[in-house]
């Protein structure tokens, strides 16, 4: 059960040391961090967020391999972290186990699924910490925070389907990684829609998000590659309710400052600016077949990419049925307000346009990588209207 010590980032806290000799020069050697209650890890049961998940589900017998990647690369794991029930918001709430307490900003919500996680690197209980993400758009790369903060624990995993990694990260002011679709193993790790999850990690400090992501993502180390553009989304950007140069001047000068003084003079050059919604309603014509939903909060959208929000939501919808429904239809568990009533729409939806929703998802990645080409880098905002969101 979460306390007020750990500002409510635990469920349940233990010591598993890495499986590394002390004297092996690791990447992550002296490093600590927490698991989502997501990732099966031996001898211990995967909660999901839900005491009757714990209760009718058995202790795992094998520890995914995303967590035995960084336990042998040197880190120490302090414990699982409170998720949102059945990973199927991103509020950061929990009826169950409480809502983790934002450091960054006490009165409003941490942001979820990965809540937790975030919470404990935000409060400096780990050094990093991993979460499970389900895709929402693969174009978008997320905008962070970054607070100057003493180490306690170093980072933290998480996953991210819908936001579960990006979203935290932006509302506790850390760092976040969602990684590309299938590029590390979720073997091990509860599916809330398979398609779309993903397997994500924060930190506090920028080196750190660095080494955990060689290690995760089997990297060797080498020089940083120079980004051959950078595509700006300028359509999503005019949502702000800030100047959009306020906040992609950054970029820039980041780029500057990475790859040196001889580089500032390309700047103009490889510097785009995009419409990214009607560059993915003129290449992912099967997108039309989601143009009359009803869309909540028109003006705060952009008309396709609301669509392909639509259709993601609808296979999200279909592969959460398809793996949980026979649970919950079973155990009817008891779920928080807003999950409750997201859990059943999914159980009792039909499998109608779910061939269409495949296919707006092949399209979208042919049409993105068309787009950003080779070491780009994307830019555009990512969950801002709602991180203003007060806790209850």
């Amino acid at each position: 059960m979460a306390g007020e010590s750990d500002y409510g980032a635990f469920t349940e806290k233990f010591i598993i040391q890495p499986s590394s000799s002390p004297d092996q020069e690791l990447p992550l050697k002296g490093l600590t961090f927490a698991v989502k209650d997501i990732f099966d890890m031996v001898g211990y049961v995967t909660g999901f967020g839900n005491p009757d998940w714990a209760r009718t589900h058995s202790a795992a017998t094998t520890t995914a391999p995303a967590v035995l990647a960084v336990l042998s690369g040197g880190a120490t794991c302090m414990g699982r972290t409170v998720m949102d029930e059945m990973a199927y918001s991103i509020n950061g709430e929990n009826k169950h186990y409480g809502t983790p307490k934002n450091i960054c900003s006490p009165d409003r919500l941490p942001g979820g699924s990965s809540s937790g996680s975030a919470v404990a690197v935000g409060g400096m209980l780990v050094d990093f910490s991993l979460g499970e993400l389900c895709l929402y758009y693969k174009l978008v790369v997320f905008i962070f925070l970054l607070h100057k903060l003493d180490q306690k624990v170093s980072f933290v995993t998480g996953t991210d389907t819908g936001g579960s990694v990006r979203v935290p990260a932006s509302y506790c002011g850390i760092l976040g990684f969602r990684p590309s679709h299938g590029v590390v193993s979720t073997t091990g790790v509860i599916p809330l829609a398979q398609s779309l999850d993903t397997v994500g990690w924060f930190a506090r400090d920028a080196d750190i998000l660095n080494r955990v992501g060689r290690v995760l993502l089997q990297l060797p180390e080498v020089e940083p590659m120079k980004p051959t553009h950078i595509t700006i989304a300028e359509d999503c950007f005019q949502l702000l309710s800030i100047p959009s140069h306020r906040v992609t001047s950054v970029l820039v000068k980041s780029v500057e400052k990475l790859f040196g003084g001889k580089y500032i003079g390309k700047m103009c050059h490889i510097v785009k600016y995009a419409c990214l919604g009607d560059y993915v309603k003129d290449n992912v014509p099967t997108l039309k077949h989601f143009k009359g939903e009803r869309l909540e909060d028109q003006e705060y959208n952009v008309a396709p990419l609301a669509a392909l929000s639509s259709a993601y939501r609808r296979l999200e919808r279909y592969e959460f049925k398809n793996n949980h429904g026979g649970w919950v239809s079973t155990v009817k568990p008891d779920l928080g307000p807003g999950i409750s009533e997201r859990v059943w729409e999914a159980v009792r939806s039909t499998d109608e346009n779910i061939d269409v929703c495949h296919s707006v998802k092949t399209e979208l990645r042919a049409a993105l990588t068309a787009l950003l080409g080779v070491f780009p880098i994307s830019f555009s905002p990512c969950y801002l209207k709602s991180q203003v969101t007060s806790v209850k």
